[in-house]
């Protein structure tokens, strides 16, 4: 399923899908890093490749044994924590590097008093939160598992940092192995700054255009490319020590309800579920995964109490996930304090019947106090037992094990930042940029751009509010004028364009949508997109589009551009891929991982 001719980590590759195929043939490989006793040393030989199942990082299958077998250090962590405290193990807690003495406070509190298990980190920078991971860490009973959602690295979530690519732009790409080398990457950023788990990848099938929270978020809308990049996205982060999570289970794919804001209803059955959406995790699953996060959503066709997200369901998370899918690894709740969930039931009955369910981890609770107390009362009221609390708890116990949290050590601050910007990870931001680009026209060949004397091209950014880094590299290669039609531009100043433009035979017009991240609109005026169509239909044009491919839509003449590229991002590297393209210097691979419409449709790419 992987090429790995084009990636330096070979040796390391090579090892572990050898121990990958002798695992779905049926070789059931156990093997324990633990010291005490030393583990016995096992050798396999496969294809003349000695295969030394000595250190389970390596391995798909070694993580969830690790969390069902027997373990010194966890025992006696263990009997160190009260019933209480096992409870409060359960749960990940929010926290911020960027919002002051107030809020560190508040973390501090909860690991102090609670013992909290874990924190998922959202917006700050490295050097400050990893000052803050040394801290918390010093001050907690149990070391911490530190989290965070980072779909798209760490990046996506502080500054100073690599943010790579999202998975729709990931979906158009043909090579798995730099999904891969992308996974192992982040991997390496999340150890450098002592995390453990991510929350990705997401492995939902978008195939609703409409969709206002999967979308870009998703590989595509293929069942197979989906779990073959979310695949290689997992394994790369689980061969270098990172538990990876897949998302949203059963799928969020095909919904229009954000569950952010409510709780979407999925009205498909077994039938529907069974060929499309638990297909990549069923995928996932075979090959090791540590975790599955739970959505927020009613399936009344698999749990028909009202408005019961699938978060808290039973016939969900335990008959379908933990039996059916024989899932033994992490079951995480997505976040409890989402109105998917907290529209229909109150802080503490939320977590207890999430924990009924069959959830391992409670993510972002409400309040940490609440929860727990309403979960002590649910012991004593025989709705949850203690013995199933004691087993979730060795469960994550486990799982810090396997992290290497029964050694741990502060974070080194030193060269920190050199470290999170390591010269190998943009080499392979501008593999997967180079491996993306999708050119759906190219009319008389009009890409490449030709170098003629006395001729130049008119490089036109619409959505942008000054010239761009793709008008600039592009002017590297060929001559070019460069203009911007910003957003909210007034009637004098497109007049003044279409002056400007009138004695240009052909124009490149490179569209923005508002935001770095992929948008649902490009969010420009009727008169802008006027002006866009105008050009389309009088000009030899050519389109870069620098957005979320579904936003193709909104250009009623797009069909009538000579030459039409997607880039899905406006990330830097994508930017400066396009201008290469259209100059020459590299070709199109990528295909449209998603059908946009009647004209453009998923697999499309020349």
């Amino acid at each position: 399923m992987l090429f790995f001719k084009n990636y330096a980590f070979n040796c390391r590759l090579l090892r572990f899908w050898i121990t990958g195929f002798l695992l779905l043939a049926g070789l059931y490989l156990s093997s324990c890093r633990e010291k005490e006793p030393p583990a016995r040393k096992v050798v396999f030989k496969a294809r003349e490749v000695e295969i030394d199942i000595e250190d389970t990082l390596k391995y798909p299958n070694a993580l969830i044994t690790s969390l069902h077998r027997k373990n010194r250090w966890v025992d006696s962590v263990f009997r160190r924590l009260t019933p209480e405290e096992r409870i409060a193990q359960l749960m990940i807690v929010e926290a911020f590097s960027n919002q002051g003495p107030e809020h560190e406070e508040d973390v501090l509190h909860l690991i102090k008093k609670y013992k909290v298990g874990g924190l998922i980190f959202f917006q700050g920078g490295p050097v400050r939160q990893a000052k803050l991971t040394n801290k918390f860490q010093a001050a907690s009973k149990v070391p911490l598992l530190i989290s965070m959602d980072a779909e798209s690295g760490i990046g996506m979530r502080m500054d100073s940092a690599i943010q790579y690519p999202l998975p729709m732009l990931l979906g158009a790409i043909n090579n798995d192995s730099l999904i891969y080398r992308m996974g192992a990457e982040i991997a390496m950023e999340f150890k450098r700054l002592g995390m453990h788990l991510n929350f990705a990848p997401v492995v939902d099938i978008n195939n609703n255009p409409a969709n206002p929270i999967i979308g870009y978020r998703a590989f595509g809308e293929n069942k197979n490319d989906v779990a073959s990049k979310s695949l290689a996205y997992m394994l790369g982060m689980q061969s270098e020590g990172i538990i990876a999570t897949a998302k949203h289970f059963p799928g969020h794919g095909d919904t229009n309800v954000d569950s952010h804001h409510d709780l979407p209803v999925i009205p498909y059955g077994r039938d529907r579920l069974d060929s499309l959406e638990l297909y990549p995790f069923r995928e996932l699953i075979q090959a090791g995964v540590g975790g599955i996060m739970v959505a927020h959503m009613h399936l009344p066709k698999l749990d028909s109490t009202s408005n019961l997200p699938s978060t808290l369901s039973r016939p969900i998370v335990t008959d379908l996930l933990k039996k059916e899918l024989e899932f033994g690894g992490l079951v995480v709740t997505d976040a409890m304090v989402m109105k998917g969930v907290t529209k229909y039931f109150k802080a503490g009955e939320a977590e207890v019947r999430a924990l009924e369910a069959g959830n391992d981890v409670l993510e972002r609770l409400v309040s940490v106090p609440k929860a727990i107390e309403a979960i002590k009362l649910a012991i004593r009221q025989k709705r949850l037992s203690q013995v199933d609390i004691d087993k979730r708890c060795k469960k994550v116990l486990s799982a810090k094990y396997w992290v290497g949290l029964n050694k741990y050590q502060p974070i080194v601050l030193d060269s920190l930042y050199a470290d999170l910007t390591a010269s190998r990870a943009y080499e392979t931001n501008w593999r997967l940029a180079e491996g993306s680009l999708t050119m759906l026209h190219n009319q008389s060949h009009i890409i490449p751009l030709q170098r003629k004397k006395r001729v130049k091209y008119a490089v036109v950014a619409v959505g942008a509010s000054k010239p761009t880094f793709f008008q600039k590299r592009l002017s590297e290669y060929v001559p070019v004028e460069n203009f911007v039609l910003p957003r909210r531009s007034d009637k004098k100043a497109r007049l003044a364009l279409r002056r400007k433009l009138k004695k240009y035979k052909q124009v490149v017009i490179g569209l923005y949508g508002p935001s770095i991240r992929p948008s649902n609109t490009l969010l420009l005026a009727k008169e802008e997109l006027d002006l866009v169509n105008e050009l389309l239909d009088q000009k030899n044009s050519l389109v870069v589009l620098f957005d979320n491919a579904y936003t193709l839509t909104q250009l009623k003449d797009i069909r009538k551009a000579d030459g039409l590229i997607v880039g899905y991002q406006q990330l830097l590297p994508v930017q400066e891929a396009a201008a290469k393209l259209v100059a020459g210097r590299i070709s199109a691979n990528g295909k449209l991982p998603v059908t946009v419409n009647e004209y453009f449709k998923y697999g499309d790419g020349l």
